[in-house]
């Protein structure tokens, strides 16, 4: 890595009135660092985004950024002029591009699914997002700034871009929900903490154990300065009335260190606060069939040509299954759910819904969220000050605190809530009743990790039927059993699994490579095997045979390439060439995991035949 300083900032102090944002703020930002910025909604993640590209000052403290460095930024909102294309967007402000334009073009707008010509103002959502992202990526910022860059990208695009960031010459600052895609692609950690920024120089895959260390650390500190504070106390109350000027004097000290102590324990005990979700009965329905698709079929007209989603499709949603829906955008994934609760009607077959089943749908466009509507209107339609949560009668400023909304909020209109907030309450709208059938299409935008967390809780807990639309992975991961991969030309693919799964079998892999998932599905997959033969085959024991050499061949190469990637130099040298190696090194390490779990999974398999 790199270790040219190109930003630093020391000593510095953001100040809201008589709020203090932050305090003796100090970090740096080096040449080829990835940095994974993670914290609460309301820690600051925003203000210091704003602080790096220098458009806030600062109060007290001192900002330097190397001469003639740049910074980009990938908005969360753009404007474009009326009747401006995709390239003139991308590539306005850029000057003297030295040929690299159709270059640019070939790296980054192809990749990214975008057609140069296309008026901006005709592009859906997750077109105009990814046209945003082209224009960061083509400026080649010495810092780039990204905010929420995965929102509405295509999980295929997701994984381009972690390749192109990898292999970044310059530093990139993230800010994201997507976990997968901060392991993959970070390599240091800036945590904002009740004004504090916390630096880790390790990727985000180390941050849950770092940020419990760190924690656990404080508590024992505060336990600490409590049993100190209590012994102080006993001491000079005993002998107050003898030594009473000087006594006085250290209880009104005491009093003084009371007060902190019990004030750092509330702004610990406010970041260890969580979404909390109600668990409890779901109303399951009685029918075994959730839901049932016959010979659907359902065509859209899409600039003058037939776009077909769905050509005779069948299939069958059993009572408690667990389906993730993944595609491209624009590949049926959301005509699907509104086929499903009767927004949309098929061209041709039926479409039926248990009759017993009682639904919540979470809608990724929260058109149900009137923006003139109050919190209060929204959860409580009626206009009572309690709302049924799962059964249990509960009032609206309670159940609000559960979703980390401060009760003074409650009356409050829905146009004044960011982002995150607004999805925090269609979640605490959908949930408090979510019925025996639970549909939800992306509900992790714009989520804090923590309320993230705290819904994969949930949802592991739900024993209804529900269906996900989502890009996240390890979302994917954590809730889902089945995968439905729309491929946007009328054909869909039904995998039993999670995401990895799903990449699995698309990429034509006997295992998934992450060791962490689909265990269940592994072990279901080897004593099908066992069940049906008595000894490995030749075929499976030539395969354990040479799995070893073909390992350290694999680990060989690593340790060949990784050197040769730590030169400062070689992009600048030969950018085809450290291309061209961040790639293989990509790719075997992949394989590398695979074979792994390969030589595991038959050593498994011969392990049971044996016993």
């Amino acid at each position: 890595m790199a270790d040219t300083l190109l930003l630093n900032v020391q000593n510095a102090a953001i100040r809201f009135g008589d709020k203090i944002l932050f305090e003796n703020l100090a970090f740096n930002i080096r040449e080829g660092e990835k940095i994974c910025l993670v914290g609460k909604n309301g820690a600051g993640k925003t203000t210091l985004m704003n602080i790096i590209m220098g458009h806030r000052e600062l109060d007290d403290g001192l900002r330097w950024q190397l001469q003639g460095s740049t910074i980009g930024y990938l908005q969360q909102e753009i404007h474009p002029k009326p009747g401006q294309t995709v390239e003139d967007f991308v590539f306005e402000g850029l000057h003297n591009q030295d040929g690299s334009h159709d270059y640019k073009i070939e790296r980054v707008l192809d990749p990214l699914n975008l057609n140069i010509h296309d008026k901006m103002e005709s592009l859906s959502g997750g077109q105009l997002r990814r046209t945003e992202l082209a224009r960061a990526l083509v400026e080649e910022p010495d810092i780039l700034l990204l905010d929420e860059p995965t929102n509405h990208l295509d999980l295929d695009v997701i994984e381009w871009l972690e390749g192109y960031l990898k292999s970044y010459r310059g530093a990139v600052v993230c800010i994201s929900h997507d976990k997968a895609f901060l392991n993959n692609v970070s390599n240091k950690i800036f945590w904002l903490d009740r004004g504090k920024l916390k630096c880790c120089p390790r990727g985000f895959s180390f941050f849950d154990e770092w940020a419990t260390m760190i924690l656990e650390q404080e508590e024992r500190e505060l336990n600490n300065r409590q049993k100190s504070l209590d012994q102080e106390v006993e001491w000079a109350s005993r002998g107050v009335k003898a030594r009473r000027k000087r006594n006085i004097r250290r209880l009104d000290l005491m009093k003084s260190e009371r007060d902190k102590l019990r004030a750092d324990k509330n702004a610990l005990n406010r970041m260890l606060a969580k979404v909390e979700f109600a668990v409890g009965d779901t109303g399951e329905a009685s029918s075994r069939i959730a839901a049932e698709f016959h010979k659907v079929s359902k065509r859209f007209i899409d600039d003058g040509k037939e776009k077909i989603i769905f050509d005779k499709f069948n299939l069958r949603i059993q009572r408690g299954d667990r389906i993730g829906i993944v595609g491209k955008n624009g590949s049926g994934k959301t005509s699907f759910l509104k086929l499903l609760v009767k927004e949309l009607r098929p061209d041709e077959g039926t479409v039926k819904l248990a009759k017993d089943i009682a639904y919540s749908y979470f809608d990724q466009k929260r058109k149900d969220l009137n923006p003139e509507y109050s919190l209060h209107r929204v959860l409580c339609p009626n206009g009572s000050d309690y709302i049924d949560v799962l059964g249990k009668t509960r009032h609206v400023c309670g159940y609000l605190k559960d979703f980390l909304f401060d009760p003074k909020m409650v009356y409050q209109p829905v146009s004044t809530l960011s982002g995150g907030q607004k999805n925090r309450l269609m979640l605490a709208r959908v949930l408090a009743n979510p019925g025996a059938l639970l549909i939800l299409d992306e509900p992790t935008n714009d989520l804090d990790m923590d309320t993230l967390d705290k819904l994969e809780d949930f949802l592991m807990s739900y024993t209804g039927t529900l269906l996900v639309v989502s890009h996240d992975r390890d979302f994917l991961d954590q809730t889902v059993s089945k995968i439905l991969a729309f491929d946007g030309d009328g054909k869909v693919e039904a995998i039993i699994g999670g995401y990895q799964d799903y990449l699995a079998r698309h990429r034509g892999k006997e295992i998934p490579p992450d060791k962490n998932t689909s265990k269940k599905t592994s072990k279901i997959k080897i004593a099908t095997k066992i069940k049906a033969q008595q000894k490995l085959s030749y075929a499976l024991q030539f395969e354990l045979d040479n799995l070893p050499a073909k390992i350290a061949a694999l680990e060989e190469e690593i340790a060949t390439i990784e050197p040769k990637l730590a030169d400062h130099d070689l992009y600048s040298r030969d950018a085809e060439y450290f291309h061209r190696l961040s790639m293989r090194l990509k790719k075997a390490k992949t394989e590398l995991e695979t074979a792994e779990h390969r030589w595991l999974e038959l050593e498994e398999m011969k392990a049971a035949i044996v016993g």
